[in-house]
């Protein structure tokens, strides 16, 4: 009998499950604001639940911020700027975010859980990626802290004063170091606003700032909908506003501080090409398409939705992509073998739902995984579609979620005007073993970043944002000081 096994035994192997003790994240019932350094009640009383999208379970009871607490946490953050951390020393300011970043190493486990359960990401990028980075980028900004007469941004730059941040909830605590590391590293105080839908680690967050003996005030995370963060965006005492969302809120957004006297940085929607030619390593190729899309179940503002493939190999590469995709596991978040999640909330399953319609009412044809999917929960099957031409709308609009489209092209050029057919601009990929073809398109696409034979490839020391619709301003890296800097 041969050793060897069929595709279709490979495909009927199972995995037991393996899944992480959803104990481990100590959520409390409830949670209020978190402003001048202690947990409060909102002035209104007023709450909402945030729900496990896995199981439709709810996880805790979270405050809703009103503009009163809205003004409270502003006057905190500014009190706390102009009395404490103003007056600190940049080697001061570093210890406090070393002492955060070990706090968070030391609770990674706990908050890769309730990142899992809050957000419905598998607890293997949780754990792997979200809390790691999360930690790098404080430890990088660290580093920075002391040494901002050297970032290239003057003799003495100077801080903004108080932040205003808000996040989206796709990667909560990541984006959440995103903001704050850089903001403090520069003298900055902030009021941190989570995304409704996912506040759970930012609150876990502010408890780690307790234990880092943060001054009070200088970091305040109030909680709540829209209404909050309008809030926050007009409140006259907040100096700098960083978006990170959607296009359509970022516009509002811009229009409501083109006439005050606040900074603003966005990074907003996407809809990345990753471009193949037919000379790419396919394995190695297959891997970075899967996890250009359905990492986080393509809650990525940069994923790459868009596959351009040269015609050549297109045939081969589409039923290679197809084979795989079917063999991704969907399923609880919380088993270390899961590669696809819960989709966010029921609004975005919708919405992922409404333009994959579109997609074949307009011709395209589609290929979706054959997996099982829960009975309870937010769930869409990892989903490719060919035969895609330009004008579909699943070629136009940001899906966000597990949705890829298929393109091809014949020439260099013609794959260079594809992918920047497209009125977003965060990140896009080359697969090509010839340097001088990947330089080539690379230096010619419209997009703040581009990878070159890899996809999702983040890093603290290196600045990421978009052109275009997808926003201005850069985060992470010597570049994304210059943001909370007077220069």
């Amino acid at each position: 009998m041969s050793d060897e096994l069929t595709n279709s035994q490979l495909g009927a192997m199972a995995y037991d499950p393996a899944p992480e003790s959803a104990s481990i994240a100590r959520i409390k019932p409830a949670y209020g604001l978190f402003i001048n350094g202690e947990f409060s009640d909102p002035s209104s009383h007023e709450a909402f639940v945030t729900l496990n999208p896995a199981t439709e379970e709810p996880l805790a009871s979270v405050a809703q911020a009103s503009t009163a607490d809205v003004d409270r946490a502003v006057y905190a953050a500014r009190r706390a700027y102009d009395t404490v951390w103003s007056k600190t020393t940049g080697a001061e300011r570093s210890k406090y975010l070393f002492r955060i970043a070990r706090i968070i190493q030391e609770r990674s486990r706990e908050l890769a859980v309730v990142e899992t359960l809050d957000n419905g990401k598998p607890i293997r990028e949780s754990r792997d990626i979200d809390i790691p980075l999360a930690a790098a980028h404080f430890f990088y900004y660290a580093g920075w802290a002391d040494k901002l007469d050297h970032a290239g941004f003057g003799p003495d730059p100077k801080p903004l004063g108080v932040a205003g941040q808000i996040i989206p909830w796709n990667f909560p605590l990541l984006m959440a170091a995103w903001k704050l590391a850089p903001a403090l590293a520069a003298g900055n105080t902030c009021v941190l606003k989570p995304a409704e839908t996912t506040p759970l680690s930012a609150l876990i967050l502010a408890e780690i700032l307790q234990q880092a003996e943060l001054p009070e005030g200088v970091v305040n995370i109030i909680t709540g909908d829209g209404s909050t963060g309008a809030a926050l965006v007009d409140h006259p005492g907040v100096d700098k506003i960083a978006f990170t969302g959607s296009t359509e809120v970022g516009r509002l957004i811009q229009q409501r501080v083109a006439t005050s006297h606040k900074h603003l940085t966005l990074e907003l929607g996407g809809k990345g090409a990753n471009i193949v030619f037919e000379d790419a390593p396919i394995d190695e190729m297959i891997e970075g398409i899967i996890d250009g899309i359905f990492f986080n179940q393509g809650h990525v503002c940069c994923a790459g939705s868009r596959l351009l493939v040269q015609e050549s190999v297109a045939d081969d590469v589409l039923r290679r992509l197809i084979r795989r995709v079917d063999q991704l596991r969907v399923g609880d978040p919380l088993d270390k073998n899961t590669d696809v999640g819960a989709i966010n909330s029921a609004a975005q399953l919708a919405r992922i739902k409404e333009l994959t319609a579109y997609g074949e009412e307009e011709g395209a044809t589609r290929y979706t995984s054959t997996c099982s999917l829960p009975d309870k929960g937010y769930w869409f099957a990892p989903t490719v579609f060919a035969d895609v031409s330009q004008s579909h709308r699943i070629a136009r609009e940001e899906i966000f979620g597990p949705v890829l489209s298929v393109l091809t092209f014949r020439t260099p050029e013609e794959a260079v005007a594809k992918a920047n057919n497209t009125n977003y601009g965060l990140a896009c990929g080359v697969w090509s073993e010839k340097g001088s073809r990947t330089l080539w398109v690379a230096e010619r696409l419209r997009a703040g970043v581009v990878w070159a034979n890899t996809y999702n490839r983040f890093d603290p020391t290196s600045p990421f944002g978009g052109v275009r619709e997808s926003g201005f301003g850069r985060e992470g890296g010597r570049h994304g000081l210059e943001a909370y800097l007077n220069v």
